[in-house]
């Protein structure tokens, strides 16, 4: 059975987990959705043609407008015709308030959706709520994240949280070799605490179907850090099971060396080793924070007294800004995994509003991406046995190319706990390097050269197609 939330009690993440959309809410969505595919707000705003402050001021009004104007059409054409007359945005407030609130939160429950919209998204809002543009609107698009914990306090509902039952009840079943009676059996214990809660919770405040989407929203998120966490966590467990700190299997030193095979650290087995362990339970500990982690990072970006400026930074302009609240939530992690690992490795250098990430945006996307990378190592290696079982020539190349199965599973583990963390991806170490953020970019640039690897052809018998994802 799977859980979730670390140490944290359900009460204390509920303050953190969106509640999940009602039906309404996802007809809204489609719209709001809508509205940013057909939009190219970003290219127009974030434009270096644009010189003067003004200029740009006029361009982010002008869209901005045309985005809320088409909006409000498209519910009502009469009330989109009333609104270009007369340009009072005040009147409908709540509305667009809510529409932006609900496309936010879709986004947090589900990182994989709207990876372009809600890019284009942000900073539209970014833009709405600066002190340059908020004057000529009317009002603030900005509304705080509708949580279980707030959905729950303003229906004097909050002992829900703190029943005993309500680990059962929003429990992931997972399969995990168990026989159909045993799922079955878990699935019949957990519909009972969630009848019992709907029963003992109900007020005239707290409807029973209240209850139950606090519940399943709770399920959500047990459900987000069960898939997101587990490729990390079994990555891990490749670590501590092929490998060890101060034994060395003949041929699987993880040491390296600067200036070898792009290399930009130096390190022997043994911290090469500590190195990849802290950085694995380092992107651990974040995605087991994600929720917090990213409505912490709107809050920096929506800022309305933290602006930022326009770079380059070597991947075209960028909205560059300070996220001071993300840094300190940053830290605050950085300190627990100190703590939990042996001799911390490496630099604590965190990249934030910089040219390396810079803003809180690319550090939510930056970090997201980190099942995104590990979930197709972790399928290839679980597959390797069916497709020699499945092929006789697959089994053949695997023994004569590799060795057989376990070891072309330690070649291919051997090669990204070696090169996935070895400081590169960079062209200087400040980019790359040890620091929090380098540790990642190397694993980039790992994937980035996966087909050039002896063993690329297993990934793809495996059903490998990329490391990113769609961007729906």
């Amino acid at each position: 059975v799977g859980g979730g939330g670390g140490e944290r009690s359900v009460k204390e993440r509920a303050k953190f987990i969106p509640l999940r959309l009602s039906l309404g809410e996802r007809k809204m969505l489609r719209l709001v959705e809508s509205a940013m595919s057909c939009s190219s707000y970003t290219d127009r705003v974030d434009n270096a043609q644009l010189k003067s402050k003004a200029k740009r001021t006029h361009e982010q009004l002008k869209n901005i407008s045309s985005i809320l104007r088409g909006m409000v059409s498209a519910c009502d054409y009469q009330a989109g015709k009333k609104l270009v007359d007369e340009g009072n945005y005040t009147e409908y407030e709540t509305f667009f308030r809510q529409m932006f609130e609900i496309a936010r939160r879709h986004k947090i429950m589900n990182p994989e959706k709207m990876r372009e919209n809600y890019g284009k998204l942000i900073f539209l809002l970014q833009d709405a709520v600066s002190p340059t543009v908020q004057p000529h609107l009317g009002f603030s698009a900005k509304q705080p994240i509708q949580t279980v914990y707030t959905f729950l306090k303003e229906k004097n509902g909050l002992a829900l949280l703190d029943d005993k039952l309500i680990e059962l009840a929003t429990m992931e079943v997972l399969a995990d070799n168990k026989t159909r009676a045993k799922i079955q059996q878990e699935i019949k214990r957990k519909e009972k605490a969630v009848s019992t809660l709907k029963q003992t919770h109900r007020s005239s405040h707290l409807t029973p179907d209240d209850i139950h989407l606090c519940l399943y929203s709770i399920c959500d998120n047990n459900s987000f850090l069960n898939s997101n966490r587990l490729p990390i966590d079994k990555i891990i467990s490749y670590l501590q099971k092929l490998f060890h700190p101060s034994r060395i299997s003949p041929g699987y030193s993880l040491a390296i060396i600067s200036g070898q095979d792009g290399a930009r650290l130096s390190h022997s087995h043994e911290r090469q080793y500590y190195f990849a362990l802290q950085s694995l339970t380092l992107w651990r500990d974040i995605v087991d924070d994600m929720f917090r982690l990213w409505q912490v990072a709107e809050a920096d970006l929506l800022n309305e007294t933290i602006t930022y400026h326009l770079q380059n930074t070597g991947q075209g302009l960028t909205r560059v800004q300070q996220s001071p609240q993300t840094y300190k939530a940053m830290q605050t992690i950085l300190r627990k995994v100190q703590m939990k690992v042996k001799n911390w490795i490496g630099s604590t250098m965190i990249h934030l509003g910089d040219h390396n990430v810079p803003n809180a945006l690319s550090f939510i996307d930056k970090y997201t991406q980190v099942p995104r990378i590990l979930t197709p190592i972790v399928v290839c290696l679980e597959n390797i046995e069916a497709l020699c079982d499945k092929d006789d020539g697959v089994k053949a190349y695997v023994q004569s190319a590799f060795g057989g199965i376990e070891a072309l599973k330690k070649d291919i583990l051997y090669d990204f706990f070696k090169s996935a963390f070895d400081g590169s991806g960079a062209d200087n170490f400040y980019d790359a390097g040890s620091c929090i953020d380098g540790r990642l970019t190397s694993a980039w640039n790992w994937c980035s050269r996966l087909h050039g690897k002896s063993y690329w052809p297993i990934f793809k018998l495996a059903g490998f197609t990329g490391f990113d994802g769609e961007f729906k």
